[in-house]
């Protein structure tokens, strides 16, 4: 094998690498693809030529909080949908209000949460987040007990193809999309919110 030395070809490397990757990669992990380090000036414009060449695709290079990634567009995703074998999980009303108030006013304890909603938070409910990679422990507030601060992780904002939490929706719109979303499960506020997500 030839080694690269033309910006074509660190190119033709790096979409090789984020095609073949299944996570984002970091600037400087794509440095890493070769003997001579090209730079992260050089790898930085090579990443933004790579992203315009694949801009009327099906696909596109997007930069998400973990590093850059190749995704399909979201306008084709109905038509994915028909491939697939088995169904996304679907999460109760509890785990969508609790991981947007952790977004949105991040980090908070299981308090605050409850203290939003209303209602008592679920063990389950936090679990439910934490098993998905979106939401982790990030310190102790300083009061007796020392609960928990909860905030999302970089994957919840690579899962959501977010650079930033700058990047989230207004919260109007949220309380917009939870309104008009026929979600699985009917909350009780008897039950404590101990629904689980199907799937």
């Amino acid at each position: 094998m030839q080694t690269p030395n033309s910006p074509e070809s660190f190119k033709l490397i790096l979409e090789t690498a984020l095609f073949a990757a299944q996570t984002p990669l970091s600037v400087a992990r794509l440095r890493q693809l070769f003997e001579e380090d090209p730079g992260a000036d050089l790898v930085r414009r090579l990443l933004e030529e790579l992203r315009e060449m694949w801009s009327d695709r099906g696909i596109e290079l997007v930069q998400v909080a973990g590093g850059w990634r190749f995704r399909t567009r979201p306008e084709y995703q109905a038509y994915l949908d028909r491939l697939k074998d088995e169904r996304p999980p679907r999460y109760s009303r509890a785990v969508l209000e609790t991981l947007a108030i952790i977004a949105y006013r991040q980090p908070v304890t299981r308090g605050d949460i409850e203290e939003i909603r209303g209602v008592a938070v679920s063990t389950n409910v936090i679990k439910t987040l934490e098993s998905r990679g979106w939401v982790d422990v990030v310190g102790h507030r300083d009061q007796p007990g020392r609960p928990a601060l909860l905030a999302t992780t970089r994957r919840f904002l690579d899962d959501l193809g977010l650079l930033s939490l700058t990047e989230l929706p207004p919260l109007t719109e949220i309380e917009r999309i939870m309104d008009l979303v026929e979600l699985p499960q009917i909350e009780s506020p008897e039950a404590g919110d101990t629904e689980t997500p199907e799937g």
